[in-house]
């Protein structure tokens, strides 16, 4: 029998990569990728260069429906002609702390927030993003009708190209995290969109987990698409105990969750998931990056740095990093920047510094699960993705820092995998997404002893993390 081909794409901030997959089973039968350029700003139209160079010599050739699985959080400003306003804002563009700041305070601190929308704003988020512009750029405010999301926008593509475009949409996953669409009430909020930008402004229809943001004149079905994380939580297939740490640009730890988290700390977004459940979450901007500057400090490649510190003790002989090395999302803290602490003549060695870079990085994120258990989210598993968790090193010291099992999926693009579920789902129907097996690789789980001084590790950065920032 001829299988059913979906696709799901990962929009990153990086690159796009496309994933065709088997309907039935989620087999991956080919894929393909095109970078993004540099930067925190972006206009779309590089998005759409990169998907039609992936998508070249037929890569779509018999796929039946495709969802797309985009980088959370970006500003996409159209005007009434649906044309681009301005490059889009990315979520790693810090130049809206501010605007964030001002937002909480006006709608009455952070338990207002999180009251409407289950989030407190930091500078990542879409409405702080539209607060900036309306300050910084009022002729360019002045022209905006309509505020999208990139998989929002890179969905219409989809559908303006190959025809069968009726509107924008979006999906609740997505949509939970521009701070102006509630995943409590599942309704958009316009008294912050007015609080935003001075003026309500249109905003894409949200479908249904397995909605269909329409259908091109050649038949393919175009699926609701979600945001990045959404995509992996899909495309892992989480199961409850489940708490998913990404090492890509950012770092993220999540879990599916059945009900609003009401963090009023802002530690913890509340989204919502792909699934129509929810998706506590918690973001870091410095993840991978953290080891390629290691690297670079130590005039060494990624594969030494690895070496180097798994030559180190745990601890590092009481070398601690603070990794805020492009500021910080998560504590709140855009224009920090890096810290060393407890170096001695002692332990000044590569080997040591590069033991520090690893430990602070998954140290941040260690953070990130504490908060998730703080709101009753077991953490039986963690289960370890994105580039860097390919890191020997890296590989060695999450089950000690994190305390728990560490599982390493097979290697795969999830966000795309996720989105080809998606897809999948919109295309054959159901309650549920079809059911697709994940292979797991590696198990790792560290002793008694050393989780008991990784737990001493820890101890160690939240008491630097304390003294330096408060």
């Amino acid at each position: 029998m001829t299988s059913r081909l979906v696709a799901g794409v990962d929009s990153s901030t990086q690159s796009t990569k496309v994933v065709v997959c088997d309907a039935e089973t989620g087999e991956v039968v080919r894929t393909a990728r095109a970078s993004h350029p540099d930067g925190t700003s972006v206009h779309p139209k590089r998005w759409w260069e990169a998907f039609e160079e992936a998508t070249a010599d037929g890569l779509l050739d018999g796929v039946e429906a495709i969802s797309v699985g985009g980088q959370q959080h970006g500003m996409v400003t159209l005007d009434e002609f649906d044309e681009v306003v301005r490059d889009a804002l990315l979520w790693n563009d810090v130049r809206s702390a501010d605007d964030a700041h001002e937002l909480v305070g006006e709608l009455g601190g952070q338990q207002a927030w999180v009251d409407a929308v289950d989030v407190v704003p930091v500078a990542a988020f879409t409405v702080s993003k539209v607060r900036w512009l309306a300050r910084h750029e009022p002729e360019n405010a002045a022209r905006v009708r309509t505020v999208v999301l990139p998989h929002d926008w890179l969905t219409g593509q989809i559908l303006k190209t190959g025809g069968g475009f009726e509107g924008w949409t979006s999906d609740r996953g997505d949509a939970s995290g521009t701070g102006y669409w509630s995943p409590v009430t599942g309704e958009y909020v316009e008294e912050l969109q007015n609080l935003a930008l001075g003026r309500t402004f249109e905003v894409p229809r949200v479908l249904g987990p397995n909605g269909r943001a329409g259908v091109t004149e050649a038949g393919m079905v175009v699926a609701a698409g979600t945001g990045d994380n959404m995509g992996a939580a899909l495309g892992l297939g989480l199961q409850p105990g489940d708490v998913v740490v990404s090492l890509g640009t950012s770092g993220t730890v999540f879990a599916c969750h059945e009900a609003v988290t009401g963090d009023t700390s802002g530690q913890i977004a509340g989204f919502a998931s792909a699934d129509g459940g929810h998706l506590p979450l918690m973001c870091t901007l410095n993840a991978a990056r953290v080891l390629t500057a290691g690297a670079s400090m130590l005039g060494v490649d990624l594969d030494e740095l690895s070496r180097l510190a798994l030559g180190a003790p745990i601890g590092a002989q009481g070398l601690t990093l603070l990794p805020y090395l492009d500021g910080e999302r998560t504590p709140d803290l855009p224009e920090a920047t890096g810290t060393l602490g407890g170096i001695t003549r002692a332990n000044a060695t590569p080997a040591n510094l590069a033991r520090a870079c690893v430990e602070g990085m998954l140290a941040n994120l260690v953070a990130g699960v504490e908060g998730l258990k703080a709101h009753g989210i077991e953490a039986k598993r963690i289960v370890l993705i994105g580039g860097a968790s390919a890191s020997p090193a890296v590989q060695a010291v999450a089950p000690i820092l994190f305390g728990v099992p560490v599982s390493i999926p097979a290697a795969g693009e999830y966000v795309g995998i996720g989105a080809a579920r998606q897809a999948a789902w919109a295309l054959l129907g159901g309650d549920e997404p079809p059911q697709w097996r994940v292979a797991y690789e590696k198990e790792l789980v560290a002793s008694p002893e050393d989780i008991e001084a990784g737990a001493a590790v820890y101890e160690r950065y939240r008491t630097l993390q304390q003294t330096m920032h408060g």
